[in-house]
This record gives structure tokens, C-alpha cells and sequence, in this order.
């Protein structure tokens, strides 16, 4: 094991609104991040978190069509940044060049955004 789900991100025009959405929807609590972004966590602050990431000039994605694929990406939380990059490399991630003191942004095999958040539980 590399690390933990730490959350699953959901892109979305109106974090608030589709945090009221799926709060209700699944009895979760809302706690707002910065930038518009709104974490939904279970009791006692359980987790997986499921968070809403309000995006500018956001595009629903079409189904069952691709021409605008679904939109949303996990954070696994590794113990050392460093360690679980080459981890993650070593099976197939690609570098995509975003990084912050406390997370890296890396593409799966398939293209799919996932990032790696520093810390432990």
C-alpha cells in the first residue's frame, strides 16, 4: 500500500449548491475549504471525504458521450510526498508538474487526474 483515500473531488459550477445536494442526500456535514471548495464528511469525520471543487468556466460532463468526460479525481494521503512519488511512478503515474508544499498533481495510466496530499491520520 502507497497511502489512503483521502478524498474523492468532485469539479462542479457551485460547490455550495452541490454540497447542499449530496449533503442531504447522504446526512453528510459541510466544512468550507478555501477557494470554494466545501468538504462533505461523514460522522465523527469519517472518511473518505467526498469534496465539491467549484471550477470557473465549468463544462457538465455528457453521458454516456466523451467529448466532455466525467470530472473528478482522488487524493490518497502518503506519509512522505517524495517516497509516494516514485511509488506512484514506478507503477505508471505521469508528472503533470502541478505542485504544493503539501500535494503533487500526476496523471494514472489512463489520463486521469489523481494528487497525493503530505500527512498522516
Amino acid at each position: 500500500m502507497i497511502g489512503t483515500l483521502e478524498s474523492i473531488v468532485i469539479d462542479c459550477p457551485d460547490a455550495k449548491a452541490l454540497a447542499d445536494f449530496y449533503g442531504e442526500i447522504l446526512g453528510l456535514r459541510q466544512f468550507p475549504g478555501v477557494d470554494d471548495w466545501i468538504d462533505l464528511v461523514g460522522p465523527g469525520g469519517a472518511k473518505p471525504i467526498i469534496a465539491l471543487q467549484q471550477v470557473e468556466n465549468y463544462r457538465a460532463p455528457e453521458w454516456p458521450g466523451q467529448l466532455v468526460p466525467q470530472q473528478l479525481h482522488l487524493d490518497i494521503r502518503v506519509v512522505d510526498l517524495d517516497e509516494g512519488e516514485a511509488a506512484v511512478l514506478a507503477l505508471g503515474a505521469t508528472r503533470t508538474g502541478s505542485e504544493e508544499a503539501t500535494f503533487r498533481v500526476y496523471l494514472d495510466p489512463a489520463g486521469h487526474p489523481f494528487c497525493l496530499i503530505n500527512g498522516t491520520d
